[in-house]
């Protein structure tokens, strides 16, 4: 008759009643009130504020006591921390000359350089090409961090790999200047990979040059940043205090649960 309906929506009727409600299961964890857990949450978001602003500060507390009058210190590119790191140590009547290596190819080292100089600091910009045969003369060299591993090894802009080379091969010491949040759980297990990225490399070679049959090919890579291994690194100067990147590890369970960086081994 025409009051019947056709078959297949009379199947389709009968499997989704057949079906038995879908249960998410959740542990018992789940159920349990915590009157306490909002306040516990605002406490620690304000900590960290209070931490992140207190950061440079708390860095710039320790110029005196790692730059000396006199002194040589290089530095690579443009650093805010670094900038008022020096410029910190300058208000405490440190006489110092800075060289600082242009980073090209955006040569952040240009605004670095202008920073310093109006804030009555000597400062001398050099080609990246000529940090090798600068490092006798240097007494320090200060890097930035892009991010701090746990094997107390850095992520740092492109570049400072190449000046923490020349400066171990000249017995130079490093210091990293960073504040704690950027430590990291990740281990270098991808080398010079590790939280890299890969730029255009227009920023190097107009792509007009690209029709000369010799330089078609050559593969041009530029990479964001460097890997530094822990071993050319000689003190993280923090907002906590300085340490050798041997006790990177030992700060991981302070700032990560443990199932936070336990996977990341």
């Amino acid at each position: 008759s025409s009051n019947r309906r056709p078959l297949g929506d009379r199947m389709k009727s009968e499997s989704f009643s057949n079906e038995s409600p879908q249960q998410d299961y959740f542990p018992p964890e789940y159920y349990t009130v915590r009157p306490e857990l909002k306040q516990s949450v605002m406490e620690a978001i304000q900590e960290n504020m209070s931490d992140l602003e207190d950061t440079f500060k708390n860095i710039n507390e320790q110029a005196p006591s790692h730059i000396h009058a006199g002194e040589v210190v290089l530095t690579y590119g443009r650093s805010i921390t670094i900038e008022q790191f020096l410029k910190a140590a300058a208000a405490k009547k440190r006489n110092i000359q800075v060289v600082i290596c242009e980073g090209a190819p955006n040569f952040s080292g240009h605004t670095m350089a202008a920073n310093l100089a109006k804030a009555g600091i000597d400062t001398v910009v050099v080609n990246d090409a000529a940090i090798f045969a600068l490092m006798a003369r240097v007494n320090k060299v200060l890097l930035p961090v892009h991010a701090m591993l746990a094997n107390g090894g850095m992520v740092s802009p492109s570049g400072c790999n190449m000046v923490a080379l020349a400066a171990k091969e000249n017995a130079v010491p490093v210091a990293a200047i960073t504040g704690m949040f950027k430590l990291c759980p990740m281990y270098p297990h991808e080398g010079q990979d590790t939280l890299n990225d890969l730029l255009s490399p227009s920023a190097v070679m107009d792509y007009a040059e690209m029709s000369n049959p010799l330089v078609s090919q050559v593969e041009l890579v530029n990479p964001l940043h460097d890997y530094i291994e822990p071993q050319l690194v000689s003190m993280y100067i923090t907002n906590i205090g300085g340490f050798q990147p041997s006790y990177v590890y030992r700060l991981l369970p302070e700032y990560y649960h443990v199932d936070d960086w336990e996977p990341f081994e």
